[in-house]
């Protein structure tokens, strides 16, 4: 028996070897494939819940646990029944399965159901499975060379669900055939399956190599048969598996290292982990597990208050709508999950349309001077979609003009500015101006949401990425004295509620990975640079500028992308597309990751949080140079520059730092996360 401890070697030792074989055998687990995680039996586990996720919805309470159990003791059952007839005691799946859902769903069980459980568990076995480069290669190789290829495994899934497992790997077309000791109940342990493959395939031993990785089933029994084995004992394989192992034992009694145990799964193996650069990584190691976290709860939310359609809420939205579609169906595989939408909104588009019936605000008109780049009432005109002409009349009753600065952090404001604008507000002909010039945005806004089934469900969840929440605000705000309107629960990456929310029974915001109405220092890191989140989930499409009608019935306008801004905003997006595309990969990853693990998102915050403090506040040099933004591109923002007597004393973010203080400043993080902590405490 030959023994190699690495594929490299006993890939070089086949070879040498190959010219005088015409049949080799492959085993399959553990040698073509291997297992993210390093027990089997722990796939098993999230089928358990859907299972018992499917029986609730026909009225039967079983425990996850208990479904486990009668699994196991049936499929012990079975062994012990074939155990009587051969040598080998096999199982086969689709037997034991059909028993258990027959004995748990009694007149519910049918064929369709064993096709939904089975195609789950196999979705989960091939999300755990990773083909092994250098072996699989060699398989092509030996193919191509006009060998017999044969895959024999001693499993319970027959041989039509592992040539499933096989194609969804990326091989199948390269192999012969498929062999299973469930379909005959003769295993390789015995060595009753090489004597079965003999008479089926009329195979010459002499010229017969036989690859696994079992000493006992795939090196002595061959040999018995006069076959060449080589086995293959890997070392680093062993090792990874045992720190994965050392990790979830460690999960189970610390929260923290449930999260370093979900992402450890998600990491890419074998030939997946390839060289990429330094924003890909990011993406996927960074950004992905914190929207992985942020979709789940969202999920776990609307299931629990039977929310029945979310809507994607900008350009972020965007991003976290795709990383849902590939994640939470593996979360969820029973379905009872809400309708998925994309708005197209801005705030731009949106904040003309929140005033057609209300008119505007002071508090809305208050969101305009939060940005420092605002200075007058030409911002406001340009916020809200206003003709400013037609106002001045107004104005000038009260005071005022158009460059009249109300914004205290330029100069040349006087308190008596605010007095007069807030008397301004109070002016009734002016509101109804205000309202007269926003209705046509807003009955194009009310056609496009009746479009989008809005008002056809009695509670909607808004998903954005934060951060005062003013585009779910002013969407609200635009239909509120709409009867049919739903209960909005909007559900925000991170809410740092710079002004007040306008909540009701029917509207309410929550910050799910950050807020700052829950005190969480850790998870208060993401605020050390926002735009850098806004750029890196932003979705690559034009931003949208308004709502418009039409002779068809509205429109949307979208911002030019061939002016200096728009240009500015394709390189962005171009910047950020490789970020995005780790994001991505990393979805289905997380899915099956927090599936397999079977932990609510709560579960993972602190792993989160510990990321979100060592990314963000304590990044190294190379890491802010690479992904901090080049371009932020924000529509809501003036051109005005603060006067001198604002500026003075404030201090440049860590995110916007030169490099020569990043680099030789050794105080300088330390500094601002002192900084940090003494502004979140004094909130």
């Amino acid at each position: 028996m030959n023994v190699f401890t690495t594929q490299k070697a006993l890939v070089g030792k086949g070879r040498a070897l190959a010219h005088s074989v015409d049949t080799v055998t492959f085993d399959l687990f553990d040698t073509l494939l291997v297992r993210r995680i390093h027990d089997p039996d722990l796939v098993k586990l999230p089928v358990a819940r859907y299972i018992a996720a499917r029986a609730a919805a026909f009225g039967l309470s079983y425990s996850p646990e208990y479904v486990q159990e009668r699994r196991d003791s049936i499929e012990q059952a079975l062994r012990r029944e074939t155990g009587q007839r051969f040598k080998d005691h096999e199982a086969c799946y689709p037997v034991f399965m059909g028993r258990l859902l027959e004995e748990l769903f009694r007149e519910h069980a049918s064929g369709a159901l064993l096709q939904d459980v089975t195609a789950y568990e196999m979705d989960m076995e091939s999300s755990m499975l990773v083909p092994r480069g250098c072996l699989v290669a060699w398989l092509r190789e030996l193919y191509e060379q006009g060998k017999t290829i044969l895959i024999v495994s001693d499993v319970y899934l027959p041989a039509s669900l592992l040539r499933g497992l096989v194609e969804r790997a990326g091989f199948l077309d390269h192999v012969t055939d498929i062999v299973s000791s469930a379909d005959t109940y003769l295993a390789k342990a015995s060595g009753e399956a090489f004597r079965m493959l003999v008479r089926k395939y009329d195979l010459n031993t002499d010229s017969w190599l036989h690859v696994g990785d079992n000493p006992i089933s795939d090196g002595l029994r061959p040999e018995e048969f006069g076959i060449t084995a080589l086995v293959l004992n890997d070392h680093a394989e062993k090792r990874r598996k045992s720190i994965i192992k050392r990790q979830l034992n460690y999960s189970r009694g610390r929260p923290f290292w449930r999260g370093r145990v979900l992402q450890q799964l998600m990491l890419p193996l074998e030939e997946e982990n390839r060289e990429r650069d330094a924003l890909y990584v990011e993406g996927y190691n960074f950004i992905a597990p914190l929207i992985g976290v942020f979709v789940q709860e969202i999920a776990e939310r609307c299931r629990r208050k039977k929310i029945t359609k979310i809507f994607f809420l900008s350009r972020e939205g965007h991003t976290f709508m795709r990383f849902w579609e590939q994640a939470v169906p593996l979360l969820y595989p029973e379905g009872n999950l809400p309708e998925i939408e994309y708005l197209y909104v801005s705030r731009m588009a949106l904040a003309g349309a929140s005033c057609a019936y209300q008119g505007l605000t002071r508090d809305n008109a208050d969101i305009v001077f939060l940005p420092a780049g605002n200075k007058d009432f030409r911002d406001i005109c340009r916020v809200f979609s206003l003709d400013g002409k037609r106002l001045e009349s107004y104005l000038a009753a009260h005071k005022l003009d158009m460059e009249t600065v109300l914004s205290p952090v330029h100069d040349g404001y006087v308190p008596e500015n605010t007095s007069n604008f807030h008397a301004l507000l109070e002016n009734v002909s002016f509101q109804e101006e205000i309202k007269r010039q926003t209705r046509p945005a807003n009955d194009a806004l009310q056609l496009y949401l009746k479009d989008k089934g809005f008002f056809d469900h009695a509670d909607v969840a808004l998903v954005d990425i934060g951060w005062l929440g003013t585009i779910p605000r002013f969407l609200y705000e635009a239909v509120a004295q709409n009867d049919a309107h739903p209960v909005c629960h909007t559900f925000l990456f991170g809410a740092t509620r710079g002004i007040e929310y306008p909540t009701t029974a029917r509207n309410f915001v929550q910050g799910l990975v950050y807020d700052k109405d829950r005190f969480d220092f850790a998870a208060s890191a993401i605020c050390y640079s926002k735009d850098f989140f806004e750029e890196a989930c932003r979705a690559p499409h034009p931003t949208l500028n308004g709502y418009e009608l039409s002779d068809d019935g509205y429109k949307l306008v979208f911002r030019r992308t061939d002016d200096e801004i728009g240009r500015a905003e394709l390189e962005q997006d171009d910047f950020f597309s490789s970020l995005q595309q780790g994001v991505f990969d990393a979805a289905s990853r997380f899915g099956a990751a927090s599936a397999l693990l079977g932990y609510p998102s709560k579960e993972y915050k602190a792993w989160i949080n510990y990321l979100l403090v060592c990314k963000m506040a304590f990044p190294t040099t190379r890491e802010v140079l690479s992904i901090r933004h080049r371009h932020h591109l924000d529509d809501f923002q003036g051109s005005h520059k603060p006067g001198a007597a604002a500026l003075k004393g404030a201090r440049t973010p860590l995110w916007d730092a030169p490099l020569r203080a990043l680099r030789w400043n050794p105080f300088l993080r330390l500094k601002h996360y002192l900084l940090h902590l003494r502004t979140r405490l004094n909130e």
